[in-house]
C-alpha cells in the first residue's frame, strides 16, 4: 500500500502577504521549510507549487505537503486496540490501560502503546512515525495525546512547555486528607543510587501540583481519600512523589509508601485533557472513563 503524505490546508483571508509569512503563522519553522523543500514535501497555492516569496491574494488556498517520515528503528508494529476518544488529521487522543507501557524497553520490546500506534499508522497508510506527546507510567491508566505528524508534535510540545495543555488526574490515596484544596510546591530530583526513584530535593526541578479532595471514605478498615490533581509541571513521578511527601501516598504505590492490599497498581488515572487545537484553534476537552479497579474502591463514584 502506498503511504499517504500528511497535508495541511488553509485559506488566505489577508491579501498581499508573502507565502512565507502566511505559513509562519502555522508554526512552520525554517528547519521544517528546509525539510519540506529537500526531503519530498511541497507547498502549493491553488494547486500550483510556489516558492515562499510568492505573494498571496484573499481566497487563495495553501496546501503544505510534509515529507515522509523515517520510521523508528526497532519499533515493531502491532495490531493492538485501545479506545480512541478523538482523531483527526493531526491528533489522536486515546486511553491506556493500567499495566501497559507507553514505549518499549529492551526487556519488553512489544505490547506497548508505541507498538499499537506504529501498527495503527501503518494500517492507516500514513507516512508518519510515532509521536507521543503525553506519556504515562506503566501502571497509570487514562488519556494519552499523540501527534500524527512531526509538525503537530512540535506545536504540541511547545504548548506543553508553555503550560497550554491541561492534564487532570484522579487518585486514591492513603489516609484522610484534612484540607479540601491546596497546592504542593516542592522541587523533585532523582534519588541517589536509583535510576527510577525520585525524591523531594531542594536542588531538583521545580514541580507544582494542585490537589482537590473529592471524597473521604473507608474500605475494609482503611481510611482513604479520592482526589483530583492538576499538574502545573510535568516531572517524572510528580504526583506520586508529591503525595508521599505530605504523608498520603497513592494506594497501591509500593515504591513510594503505598500498599497493595486493595489494588495491585498505583491508583492513579489520567482523567481529563484540555487543549486548544494547534490548527483549528478550537477547544478540545476530553474525559477518560474511570477504570473499574479504582471505581470498585470508591463508594460514591458511578462513571
Amino acid at each position: 500500500m502506498k503511504e499517504e503524505l500528511i497535508q495541511l490546508t488553509f485559506q488566505i483571508d489577508e491579501p498581499q502577504q508573502l507565502l512565507r509569512d502566511a505559513i509562519r503563522k502555522y508554526g512552520i519553522s525554517k528547519k521544517a521549510l528546509t525539510s519540506i523543500k529537500y526531503e519530498g514535501g511541497k507547498i502549493t497555492v491553488n494547486g500550483v507549487e510556489k516558492t515562499v516569496r510568492h505573494k498571496l491574494d484573499s481566497g487563495d488556498t495553501v496546501q503544505i505537503t510534509f515529507p515522509p517520515e523515517k520510521k523508528s528503528d526497532g519499533l515493531i508494529p502491532q495490531k493492538l486496540r485501545f479506545p480512541i476518544l478523538m482523531e483527526d488529521n493531526h491528533l489522536l487522543i486515546l486511553t491506556k490501560d493500567a499495566g501497559v507501557s507507553t514505549i518499549p524497553s529492551r526487556e519488553h520490546p512489544t505490547g506497548t502503546m508505541a507498538n499499537f500506534l506504529a501498527g495503527y499508522l501503518e494500517e492507516s497508510g500514513l507516512s508518519s512515525t510515532v509521536h507521543i506527546v503525553t506519556r504515562l507510567d506503566k501502571d497509570t491508566s487514562g488519556i494519552i495525546c499523540v501527534a500524527k505528524h512531526r509538525h503537530a508534535h512540535h506545536l504540541l510540545s511547545e504548548m506543553q512547555k508553555s503550560g497550554l495543555i491541561s492534564r487532570t488526574y484522579e487518585a486514591i490515596v492513603h489516609g484522610h486528607i484534612q484540607q479540601d484544596e491546596f497546592l504542593i510546591d516542592a522541587p523533585i530530583g532523582r534519588k541517589n543510587g536509583s535510576i527510577i526513584e525520585r525524591i523531594i530535593d531542594s536542588e531538583g526541578k521545580k514541580a507544582k501540583t494542585s490537589v482537590q479532595v473529592l471524597s473521604r471514605f473507608e474500605n475494609i478498615g482503611e481510611k482513604l481519600t479520592h482526589v483530583r490533581l492538576q499538574l502545573h509541571t510535568g516531572r517524572t513521578h510528580q504526583i506520586r512523589v508529591h503525595m508521599m511527601s505530605i504523608g498520603h501516598p497513592l494506594l497501591g504505590d509500593d515504591l513510594y509508601g503505598g500498599n497493595l492490599r486493595l489494588i495491585n497498581r498505583q491508583a492513579l488515572h489520567a482523567r481529563e485533557l484540555t487543549l486548544l487545537h494547534p490548527f483549528t484553534k478550537e477547544k478540545v476537552h476530553l474525559v477518560a472513563p474511570f477504570p473499574e479497579d479504582m471505581k470498585e474502591l470508591i463508594p460514591t463514584i458511578s462513571s
